[in-house]
């Protein structure tokens, strides 16, 4: 297969009724390794919104059981992708995502900010650091992608076009993003992780690219000192080298799912998707009652 064989088969899809084939070919295929770290930092912007980074603190599990958390939300939302949302194992995953939001007091609001955040940041993480920028065909079927999803997930006002997500999340970033002590506990617990997966030594230096990779935005809401220019630069220019680099290996013959990343650390002897996750009791640890009046099973189904 050439470089550019597998963009032609996805232009030759229909971007909306193939949207789960396209975008598990752009995940799977073509930028395993940008979507990765693009749906991190899209699950890290949110923290910067007070009233889910108070959320996120309250619970305690990105604070005391960060690789577990961070296992759990990768392993689920990748279920979907591998699987599709009519297999059993992805309305599995979408049914334990409901019962734990359903737990909280979450506004669809916010809940609509998080979709827009897994519609937009990918794409502007391919289009400056990725071998290639996304196709129209792959935008499109993104965003039909995470409307399905939303749409399980029982969130009302969703988005029509990527145009649309994106203007909301400039606006409600801009209205929303402020500073909170808690927020940036999660914040520090998250980086703290980050770094842990490489050798200690490394850990000053890989935070500071990590910061070096963070918007002024971000970082002036959870107070961070920025990098120097000269380490943003330096940092930026080596991520888009990587992508440089790709550009000019073989394409990928078979998919690499998140579930094969080496960032997933807890499960070491396999995991069932229905034993994922939290089962919080409401009025405890940061949960109070149950958001929606559906459970999370009628909202998967």
């Amino acid at each position: 297969m050439k470089r550019f064989e597998r963009l032609d088969r996805i232009r030759r899809l229909d971007p909306v009724a193939d949207a789960v084939e396209i975008y598990r070919l752009s995940v799977a295929f073509e930028f395993p390794w940008d979507y990765t770290r693009a749906l991190e930092l899209a699950l890290y912007r949110t923290y910067a919104v007070p009233s889910i980074g108070r959320l996120l603190a309250g619970t305690g599990e990105l604070t005391e059981h960060t690789q577990k958390r961070y296992d759990d939300t990768v392993l689920l939302l990748d279920t979907v992708v591998e699987h599709g949302f009519a297999a059993e194992e992805g309305r599995t995953a979408i049914r334990r995502i409901n019962q734990m939001h359903g737990s909280y007091d979450i506004s669809d609001d916010d809940m609509r900010y998080v979709l827009s955040t897994f519609v937009v940041v990918p794409r502007r993480w391919i289009d400056a650091y990725g071998w290639r920028r996304l196709s129209r065909h792959e935008i499109v079927a993104a965003t039909e992608y995470y409307r399905t999803l939303g749409r399980h997930m029982g969130i009302p006002g969703i988005p029509a076009t990527y145009e649309e997500f994106e203007t909301l999340l400039d606006s409600y970033e801009r209205d929303h993003f402020g500073w909170d002590e808690r927020a940036r506990k999660v914040s520090d617990a998250t980086l703290d992780l980050m770094t842990s997966w490489y050798p200690r030594p490394l850990a000053p230096l890989l935070r500071t690219a990590t910061l070096a990779l963070l918007d002024e935005p971000l970082l002036r809401t959870f107070r961070y000192e920025p990098p120097g220019a000269a380490t943003t630069a330096l940092v930026r220019r080596a991520v888009r080298a990587r992508g440089r680099l790709v550009r000019l290996l073989p394409p990928r013959s078979v998919p690499h799912f998140a579930r094969q990343n080496r960032e997933i650390k807890g499960y070491p002897n396999g995991y069932r998707v229905g034993g994922l996750g939290t089962r919080p009791t409401p009025g405890l640890r940061g949960c109070p009652v149950r958001h929606r009046g559906v459970s999370g099973v009628d909202a998967a189904d």
